[in-house]
């Protein structure tokens, strides 16, 4: 009988969970000695038959697949391509049962919710069964306009559906030394961190972010260009125009070769993670364990990382690929806006631990080295935030890097929240992250305020001591007569499931809550 889930994947009480709407972030179960990644890498590198079909490749059927769900025989479909993930179970961060709901079927979608920009393949090569005999449809599903004119790229803007449709378009004019492509959103956009631009080698990909939605263009362009770019934005009214200076004067017959996925709209999470390869330009102590690692995009790319969103940093160590999530900060907590900067650097405050392959790959970088980079991802909008007069934060260890912007947003930028209040959790002391400037800014505005809680204090603390419970809650929390509040969450995963659910006892709505990815 076909193993077809009975909900979402993953659970809704799942840890791995992570929604705007308040549930809490992705978590991870605690595996056995000798099971975390690099033992997988080494595991499936081990030569041992890892799909019992001696090296054989075949073409599976649905009728096939369907008979292999269970916790001892599990295979599934990504994509078109099966694996048995039986010899992976006790190796999955996210644990059996996850899994599980992918047995014996295409498991694209469930996969996608939770680890869209992993690399499957290269993670499962070893397990790799074959080929479906037949294709499994999936929920990709491409917004593509009416072919273009004979030209697409020439100076006509894309042919438009009926008018109730609100694709974006785009257009494009030029002069001598210029050419300026302009997109029309139709509908109000943030004033930056929407549109990512990158140039490389004469070919343009633009991609503009509307919520869960991608509009992009990608094209080769006609002729040579300067990798300098230039994105205004005219928020109100949705437009944004990319302006690239010509090397070489003259008019060009057509703006260049479409490629693929040129001018298709399609929901984010259907859109391929696009990386580019970004220098690490210092490295900064925080406090003993953390830096704040800078990073350069490449000339020819514009990128602005929204308040709140993170990015994916992809390496390969030992010849699998390996990505892990950040959420970038300023430069530091009062960092002053870089909207109107056509280059950011992006600073990541990133906690080394002893036994983590990812971090200690980074800490080993020097000045100079290379690190691949996404763009930006995530759920969080400052929409939400736009009617809040109350502000609370509760963050846990690194949790606190997502916070750093969002406090800078709230005390500089958003005269309507009349008060942002930060309850952060740490060990000891000397885990504080910013503490001094935290402290500063906490002394010299009277709209932000500030508790520690630490865990493991010394006898001469005298703040706050434990970890979070229903007292503590009620007692930093307030919902002041005709007061909006809003509540942001990070931390451990356990941290963050133990929170959200203490602020839901505590009558916060899903609307009123969001939890961020640690």
């Amino acid at each position: 009988m076909l193993n077809i889930p009975t909900q979402s994947f993953p659970a809704p009480s799942s840890q791995q969970r992570v929604s705007p709407s308040g549930q809490s972030g992705r978590n991870k179960v605690a595996l056995k000695p000798g099971h975390s990644l690099m033992d997988w890498i080494r595991f499936s590198k081990s030569g041992k038959d890892l799909t019992g079909l001696r090296g054989r490749l075949i073409e599976v059927t649905q009728e096939e697949l369907q008979k292999h769900n269970t916790r001892e025989d599990c295979w599934t479909c990504i994509r078109g391509m099966v694996y048995n993930v039986t010899p992976y179970m006790d190796y999955h961060p996210g644990g059996e049962e996850e899994l599980m709901k992918a047995a014996g079927i295409d498991g694209t979608d469930l996969f996608d919710q939770v680890h869209r920009w992993v690399n499957y393949e290269s993670m499962l090569k070893e397990c790799l069964v074959g080929r479906m005999a037949t294709k499994i449809t999936t929920a990709v599903k491409a917004i593509i306009p009416p072919p273009p004119p004979t030209d697409p790229a020439h100076s006509t803007s894309v042919t438009l559906p009926p008018d109730k449709d609100s694709r974006p378009r785009y257009d494009w004019f030029q002069t001598d030394g210029t050419v300026h492509l302009v997109v029309y959103a139709k509908r109000k956009i943030p004033s930056s961190g929407c549109t990512v631009v990158d140039l490389v080698a004469g070919v343009l990909r633009l991609e503009v972010l509307l919520g869960k939605m991608s509009y992009m263009l990608h094209l080769r362009l006609a002729d040579e260009v300067e990798t300098h770019i230039s994105v205004h934005t005219a928020s109100s009214v949705g437009k944004i125009q990319v302006s690239i200076r010509k090397q070489a004067k003259g008019k060009w017959p057509s703006l260049g070769e479409p490629l693929e996925f040129h001018n298709t709209f399609l929901r984010k999470k259907d859109r391929a993670v696009y990386y580019r390869d970004c220098v690490l330009l210092s490295k900064t102590e925080v406090n003993h364990n953390t830096y704040v690692f800078r990073l350069q995009v490449p000339h020819g790319t514009v990128m602005h990382v929204p308040v709140g969103k993170h990015v994916y940093l992809k390496t390969f160590i030992q010849g699998t690929e390996v990505v892990r999530p950040y959420t970038p900060v300023d430069q530091n907590l009062a960092g002053a806006s870089n909207h109107c900067s056509q280059v950011s650097d992006l600073y990541l405050m990133i906690k080394v631990y002893p036994d983590g392959m990812f971090t200690q790959h980074l800490n080993n970088l020097h000045v100079g080295d290379h690190i691949s980079v996404s763009g930006p991802e995530g759920t969080f909008s400052i929409r939400p935030l736009c009617d809040v007069t109350h502000l609370y934060l509760l963050a846990a260890g690194t949790g606190f890097t997502p916070m750093a912007r969002v406090i800078r947003l709230a005390v500089q930028e958003m005269d309507t929240i009349r008060e942002t209040k930060l309850l952060f959790f740490n060990r000891r002391e000397e885990d504080i992250l910013w503490r001094g400037e935290l402290d500063e800014l906490a002394a010299n505005n009277g709209r932000f305020q500030l508790e520690y809680v630490l865990s493991e204090p010394c006898e001469s603390w005298t703040g706050r001591r434990g970890r979070v419970d229903e007292s503590m809650l009620q007692d930093f929390l307030s919902k002041p007569d005709a007061s909006k509040c809003f509540v942001c969450v990070c931390g451990p995963p356990a941290f963050t499931e133990l929170t959200m659910g203490l602020l839901k006892q505590q009558g916060f709505s899903d609307k009123e809550l969001h939890a961020f990815q640690s």
